[in-house]
């Protein structure tokens, strides 16, 4: 801790600063300001001074004061050197270390997350907070949130070792944190001579190349698919609504374009989407890498998300953008770790177009059971006639469909107006299904149509 005045300080003082054209009234309010600062450029700045006395007086143009880097001590006339003594005369090293009268074998009483004050060098190692959590562990269902604080000089070996020490003593999880490794922190341990030293050390050491990431070049020509093009259609359901995805490739196999559809949708929403799709497409086309277009969309959030059914790798997916990324990123790039299954793990294996055979049709006749269209002002049915399996032509279904579209609709009806949705059950064929979230679920059975 520091005197908290310029009284009796080296080099800044009352009597230099009257020097300098500073007034008792000035000196007086500086005084004031001095025990709750942590630096003296905090209690002699622009703010505290005025303008009109930094103008008039020190002699500081509007570009000077503008600059939010200004040291007003440094431009009257103060050495760095001498305001670093100054500093620690009056607001102290920020640090008990060097303190009179306190032993050396007491200051690990004292250690603190991280080093304190610029001289400061002692901090609570890593290993002991590993310790102090495994110590608690046992008695934890959960994880501990405790992070282990490590120096800016911290190395990646050193970073190795704590995780390594935390898997053999037990722990569940822990958080690294150095110091200096975000922009932004509450409590900054360097200095400006810190700085300027690595801004030195950065303009004369070789760069260390820890990890490369491939550049792509944007082309500004677009590539075209060729006529007929190969690609794959994939069909799933993501919280109870219908996704087909249709991708389109080069000769080589990469990905040139993609369509979407979701099923029973509005145009609003199948606009959107097939504009989407265009706008993806062109990107790829124009040489915008997929890695990109990944890296932008995965975890994506909105509704319909959830379950995910009809695709072996992908199980869950926060929105349906997220899922058409996914699903990109596993066939096209590999990307396992956006799966929730791996390849390995799928009993089926890609079919041949070869070696599938013509569906059989079983049954002899083929009766339709959807009717097409309703005319309400004739309460006629407007459907395509039935073909029996001799190829005559003739059919006397259309009653019996009549009555038994009249049916459905009826129970559809019913089963609204107490409050279902008239979706049938996929298991007992009830119409008894209620909203769950996204998905349905059945009064009757219990039974659901993805969620849990």
């Amino acid at each position: 801790k520091g005197t908290g005045s310029l009284s009796g300080c080296p080099f800044i003082n009352s009597e230099t600063l009257k020097s300098k054209g500073f007034t008792e009234e000035i000196i007086n309010k500086i005084e004031a300001m001095l025990p709750s600062v942590f630096e003296l450029s905090f209690a002699i700045n622009v703010y505290s001074l005025g303008v009109d006395f930094c103008k008039d007086v020190l002699g500081l143009t509007e570009e000077q004061l503008n600059d939010y880097n200004l040291n007003i001590l440094e431009q009257i006339g103060f050495k760095k050197q001498e305001i670093a003594i100054a500093n620690d005369y009056v607001c102290g090293t920020m640090t008990i270390e060097g303190a009179p009268f306190l032993k050396h074998e007491h200051y690990p009483v004292f250690d603190a997350a991280n080093k304190c004050g610029k001289k400061g060098t002692r901090f609570i190692k890593a290993d002991a907070h590993i310790r102090m959590m495994a110590a608690a562990q046992p008695f934890i269902s959960g994880a501990i949130s405790k992070t282990i604080n490590l120096p800016n000089d911290a190395s990646i070996a050193e970073i190795e070792d704590v995780y390594l020490k935390s898997w053999k003593m037990g722990l569940k999880a822990n958080a690294l944190y150095r110091d200096g490794s975000k922009l932004s922190q509450p409590l900054n341990t360097l200095s400006e001579e810190n700085f300027e030293e690595i801004e030195e050390e950065d303009g004369n050491n070789e760069i260390v190349k820890i990890a490369e990431r491939i550049i792509h070049r944007y082309i500004a020509k677009r590539r075209r698919l060729p006529d007929r093009r190969t690609g794959y259609t994939q069909k799933a359901k993501i919280g109870g609504q219908t996704v087909y995805i249709r991708t389109g490739e080069y000769e080589n196999g990469q990905l040139g374009e993609i369509f979407l559809d979701m099923h029973r949708e509005g145009a609003a929403v199948r606009s959107l989407l097939n504009n989407f799709a265009i706008a993806i497409s062109l990107g790829l086309q124009h040489g915008v890498p997929l890695e990109e277009f990944v890296d932008a969309f995965v975890f994506t959030k909105f509704e319909p998300s959830g379950m995910v059914t009809g695709n072996g790798r992908i199980k869950m997916s926060t929105s349906i953008i997220d899922y058409i990324f996914r699903e990109l990123a596993v066939t096209y790039l590999s990307r396992n770790d956006l799966s929730h299954v791996d390849a390995e793990d799928l009993v089926q294996s890609k079919p041949s177009h070869g070696s599938v055979a013509e569906p059989e049709y079983v049954s002899e006749e083929v009766i339709s059971e959807r009717m097409i269209h309703l005319d309400k002002s004739s309460d006629r049915v407007m459907s395509k006639k039935p073909v029996s399996s001799n190829g005559n032509g003739n059919s006397h279904g259309s009653a019996a469909h009549k009555q038994q579209f009249a049916q459905i609709t009826k129970k559809v009806q019913h089963a609204r107006v107490l409050g279902y949705t008239g979706d049938i059950c996929p298991e007992c064929q009830s119409m008894t299904m209620v909203r769950n979230g996204t998905c349905l679920k059945c009064e009757t059975c219990g039974s659901t149509t993805g969620c849990s």
